[in-house]
């Protein structure tokens, strides 16, 4: 069998990820405050480009002669802004390119930088904290931060005392007593939160009603230590009848217990207030919504006159190609950065505005008149494609006359209905809430019933998605809220 080598032509298209292009992308996905952070550290390491307090209008009214007209073989502006056309960057799928840099930059969404600057202290670092102003001895502060270490977040132990002794196993001192043990976990459940450091639930909630001052034959101490079990299938009827007491007499005991925190760790947990600034605010003007993006912190941008003097120069005088060069690069980065961000703006604008336009209804009446929307409904209002509306809509945020929301928040699936549009799911969700908040809470609204009722208001809905509308809303079932009072 013979080899034999063969040409062949082949013509194929391929999108090229040039930098500049992965430049425009992380732009458009920025927010301001990564956004602000980026122009400035362009501004310190590239000297050709400087901030003005100028307006682009204002700029334009300068007489042409400031400017130095470009000499034969001088870097084009114009010419380079046309190299690559940056709508296509912005409109472009880019699947079917064998490129990783999609699923980097879309699949893994991070959480916006001004959000993870600091950490506040966690469960464990304001033990730590306790144990350290306390006057212990050095072998029972060794076993009390073993012990703060073995805690899981909502501040429950999760070792025994066996295992405590165990892990001290090659102490200086010899190992760990039972005795030393308890007294070290003593010292701990001493801090606060009440109620931390416990093996169980029902431990938990006695100690915090110790914490509370509650005398040791109180009624609430008789519920959770003699008729635990009863309590948590909540059969009032039988608690009362066994501690020989009227249900009158059981419920603020009841209300009591229910005040106590289920999760001693829980105000320490990962969640706290993200604190953020709109990308783009709403404000009604007479009948119309108008759109107005905010600018504010961030530098606006040229291209240095006085280089691009210096290059003229240089280039009338001969020599100097490697300053000349330098100089170039760095005007082309610059012009790249202005128009990308320019691209930016420009693009968040035509989405805002594409959502404005379809949630018309929203903004005047209210969460009840919340339209389903998906990406594809702004990507072909808007001559765009979806991708770019995902990043446009990544950790970004629009002031509106209904209050601040993410821009995601415009964007849900729909339900079918008997009449008129589909409705979408929050609005779903805003409706179940009203219903439970009605319910009669000694006969609570099961999830069938739920369903039953939004079927006869025409709203075509599953059991199951009640139930996962009804947890995403941490609203308990039926069983849990139930009361006989």
């Amino acid at each position: 069998m013979a080899l034999e080598q063969k040409l062949r032509l082949q013509l194929s298209q391929r999108l090229v990820m040039t930098p500049s292009l992965q430049q425009a992308i992380k732009l458009l996905q920025m927010t301001r405050m990564e956004l602000e952070n980026v122009l400035t550290q362009e501004l310190v390491e590239n000297p050709v480009l400087e901030e003005t307090e100028e307006t682009p209008e204002e700029e334009e009214e300068r007489p042409r002669e400031e400017a130095a007209t470009p000499a034969d073989g001088e870097l084009d502006h114009e010419q380079t802004q046309k190299d690559v056309d940056l709508e296509a960057y912005f409109q472009d799928d880019w699947e079917g390119t064998g490129l990783s840099y999609r699923q980097q930059s879309e699949d893994r969404e991070l959480p916006p930088l001004e959000n993870t600057l600091t950490r506040d202290p966690d469960l464990y670092d304001h033990l730590l904290w306790q144990l350290q102003m306390a006057e212990v001895p050095a072998r029972r502060r060794e076993i009390a931060e073993l012990a703060i270490g073995n805690l899981d977040p909502d501040g429950f132990l999760m070792a025994s005392v066996e295992e405590l002794q165990a892990m001290g196993g090659e102490a200086e001192e010899g190992p760990y007593g039972s005795e030393e043990v308890e007294e070290a976990l003593e010292l701990v459940r001493s801090f606060d939160p009440p109620g931390v450091a416990c093996w169980t639930l029902q431990e938990s909630l006695l100690r915090q009603l110790d914490a509370r001052g509650e005398p040791a034959d109180s009624l609430a101490r008789r519920v959770l230590a003699e008729s635990w079990e009863a309590f948590l299938r909540r059969q009032y009827p039988a608690i009362a009848k066994a501690l020989g007491v009227g249900l009158p007499e059981l419920e603020p005991v009841i209300e009591t217990i229910r005040g106590l925190e289920l999760r001693p760790g829980r105000r320490f947990g990962s969640d706290r207030t993200h604190y953020v600034e709109p990308d783009v605010a709403v404000i009604k003007v007479s009948d119309e919504y108008v759109i107005q993006l905010n600018d504010d912190g961030l530098p606006r941008l040229r291209v240095s006159r006085s280089y691009r003097r210096m290059l003229a120069q240089m280039r009338h005088e001969g020599g100097h190609a490697e300053a000349q060069q330098f100089i170039k690069d760095k005007m082309r980065s610059a012009l790249w950065l202005i128009k990308s961000l320019d691209q930016r703006q420009r693009t968040i604008y035509k989405v805002a505005e594409s959502i404005v336009r379809q949630q018309r209804e929203f903004l005047d009446h209210g969460l009840d008149y919340l339209r389903p929307m998906v990406l594809r409904d702004v990507a072909e209002d808007i001559g765009m494609h979806e991708s770019t509306v995902s990043r446009v809509v990544s950790n970004k945020y629009i002031h509106t006359p209904r209050g601040l929301f993410p821009m995601k928040f415009f964007f849900h699936s729909g339900i079918d209905r008997d009449y008129g549009e589909d409705i979408s799911s929050l609005t779903v969700k805003r409706r179940i809430s009203q219903l439970i908040a009605q319910e009669d809470t000694r006969h609570p609204l099961s999830d069938s019933e739920l369903m039953r009722v939004l079927n006869r208001e025409g709203i075509h809905i599953a059991r199951r998605t009640v139930a996962k509308y009804r947890d995403e809303l941490n609203i308990p079932s039926s069983t849990d809220r139930k009361q006989i009072f």
